[in-house]
């Protein structure tokens, strides 16, 4: 359920409010708007009764949530998310430009390709240190090593940085240098992994997976929101159709789908769900156009040569004329695009 505060209400108010709902043996989400506050009661729905909740001191209303997943819903939120991620934000008209190789294959590559992105526009630097492969024989990542690397690069050009995690016993570590935790298609149900990422208060880029419905991605980032993260970006990365021209299938579609359902920030990545270069910059401008909050593109200064998902990387130069063009669409539709602030040395 929602409790929906009296306008304006105070601190002192807000603590009983919550102090109530605790002593009743259920648990209090708190989300304040300029003008009202609202808290989310999660509990056993059997035992979850209005009207004991109704009677509070500075309760005005109570409002059940009917969708399954409470936290992530605009029923809980009603405004758009903004999460700030170290001077970056995204949602709310800002757009998150996610750049960088898919795997991080040495230092002076990783700061190569970083140099140049950054230079064309990206704010945030990706590279995977734990690398999911389907074959055991393909390069799997340098792990900590890698990691490092990431963190190092990130802080010389002051680019925030992602990277996936693949399992509980890895979060430790992985949070030491990461900015932005990414949960992969093949992970997005694994949901031990979900509820450990949900305790940290590293914010979540969650994908969603190959033949998951936009239920199934909200009830994911629901496992997060519910351990106390609140910082949870959801990411398209394509599904698989019986379309085999492309990698998978890009469903624009779950970005404005996703938008009246949720709060959570919605990003599109057109190189995992096309794995064509000739077709990523129209799907990052059509992401765009569709409302999304960024755009998750992988680039490497020579894709021949690139130890993970080469062939569907953009050069530096093409990911330069992109983000030209994504910048005028941006303007165009009023969003905006931050820059990162650090000095390159």
């Amino acid at each position: 359920m929602i409790i929906v505060l009296k306008p304006h209400a105070t601190q002192e108010v807000i603590d009983h409010v919550i102090e109530r709902i605790e002593a009743l043996g259920f648990t209090p989400h708190l989300s304040q708007g300029v003008a009202r506050t609202i808290i989310g009661v999660i509990g056993d729905e059997d035992k979850l009764q209005a009207e004991p909740l109704q009677a509070i001191a500075g309760v005005e209303q109570v409002v059940p949530i009917l969708k399954p997943y409470k936290l992530a819903s605009r029923e809980f939120h009603g405004e758009a998310s903004v999460f700030d991620i170290k001077g970056i934000k995204v949602g709310g008209g800002h757009l998150m430009m996610i750049a960088g190789p898919c795997a991080i294959e040495s230092e002076p590559l990783l700061v190569e390709i970083a140099e140049k992105v950054r230079e064309a526009g990206a704010n945030v630097l990706r590279g995977g240190a734990f690398k999911p492969r389907t074959s055991p024989y393909s390069f799997q990542g340098l792990g900590e090593d890698g990691l490092k690397m990431l963190k190092a690069t990130g802080e010389r050009f002051g680019m925030p940085v992602v990277t996936e995690v693949m399992d509980p016993r890895q979060i430790e570590l992985v949070e030491r240098y990461t900015d932005l935790f990414q949960i992969g298609a093949r992970n997005m149900q694994n949901f031990d992994l979900l509820k450990e990422v949900g305790k940290t208060r590293i914010p979540v880029l969650l994908k969603r997976g190959m033949s998951a419905t936009v239920k199934d991605l909200l009830m994911s980032a629901e496992y997060v929101l519910a351990q106390g993260n609140r910082r949870v970006i959801l990411c398209e990365r394509g599904v698989r159709t019986f379309e085999d021209s492309t990698r998978n299938t890009l469903d624009l579609s779950i970005v404005p789908n996703v938008k009246g359902l949720s709060h959570l920030p919605i990003i599109v990545d057109p190189s995992h769900a096309t794995g064509r270069p000739d077709l990523i910059p129209a799907m990052s401008l059509a992401g765009v156009a569709a409302g999304s909050d960024g755009i998750h593109i992988e680039v490497h200064s020579c894709p021949e040569k690139a130890l993970s998902d080469g062939p569907q990387a953009l050069l530096p130069r093409q990911y330069a004329q992109l983000m030209v063009e994504l910048r005028q669409l941006a303007q165009l539709l009023g969003k905006t695009i931050d820059a990162c602030e650090g000095v390159t040395v």
